[in-house]
């Protein structure tokens, strides 16, 4: 069987992380303030983990997913089959024949996205009245596992090829702008940071937890042998910074920032 493509989103990639990815999502959608819901909305849905948790919360609400990559589509249709999965863009989603959802649900996706300052109040401004607008973003690129994907792509065999990488992500903003935008645009707002601290089993376990996620700008424009050089060098700058814990254990902190908004 062909490899998958790095440029491609992997669902199985993605899945071997699955209880530490889920985590975030549970505990966005247990602050979710609503006893029931007619429809509710997941994008960038993946491989519909994320997704699984709307339909056992809201068991009577249509479930749609809304993802770009074919693959995390067909593992999401696999494992909720009762639900609508449909491809396209989550930047450019607009609720079909001008339905309003109660729930629009985003967990660890809208980070990819650029012009948080007319997104968030576009998206919050799509909901049922009194609906809820739910988003969970990582907030890791000051972490160390981030900074070294940066150091190594500016090493002069990388440069060339891998200087536009950083750029893929560009930084979400500060906690109290999203309350600002969110409350000028008429909802009350439940906002918090969480930091998650996993314990993996050494740095080649972060390597491989970022292949499905941050390192794949980095990965996409290499080669297979340019990809495996890429990962050497940055595993070895991870080591620098992530030592064995008392059990062998390295624990990758992970910054996270969730925001619950109700419209009124």
């Amino acid at each position: 069987m062909a490899a998958t493509p790095q440029n491609d989103w992997s669902a199985t990639r993605y899945l071997r992380f699955e209880d530490e990815r889920t985590r975030p999502a549970a505990e966005l959608l247990a602050r979710v303030p609503l006893a029931s819901a007619t429809l509710a909305v997941d994008l960038g849905c993946g491989p519909g983990n994320s997704t699984e948790g709307l339909a056992r919360r809201f068991p009577e609400a249509e479930i749609v997913g809304l993802d770009s990559s074919p693959d995390m589509l067909a593992a999401a249709r696999a494992r909720l089959p009762a639900a609508r999965f449909e491809e396209g863009d989550i930047a450019a989603w607009a609720a079909t024949g001008g339905e309003r959802p109660d729930v629009i649900f985003a967990n660890a996706a809208l980070q990819w996205l650029p012009e948080h300052e007319t997104l968030f109040p576009r998206l919050l401004g799509r909901l049922a009245p009194g609906g809820v607008l739910a988003v969970q973003m990582p907030d890791n690129l000051r972490e160390p596992s981030h900074a070294a994907m940066r150091e190594t792509a500016l090493d002069g065999r990388w440069r060339d090829r891998l200087g536009d990488a950083a750029g893929t992500r560009t930084p979400i903003l500060p906690m109290e702008r999203y309350y600002d935008l969110l409350t000028a645009a008429g909802a009350s707002v439940d906002i918090w940071a969480t930091t998650f601290a996993h314990p993996l089993d050494g740095v080649e376990a972060i390597v491989d937890w970022l292949r499905a996620t941050g390192l794949r700008p980095f990965l996409g424009p290499l080669d297979v042998a340019e990809r495996a050089a890429f990962e050497e060098a940055y595993a070895q700058r991870l080591a620098l910074f992530y030592t064995p814990r008392a059990d062998g254990k390295v624990l990758l902190r992970f910054p996270r920032l969730f925001m619950v908004a109700t419209a009124r």
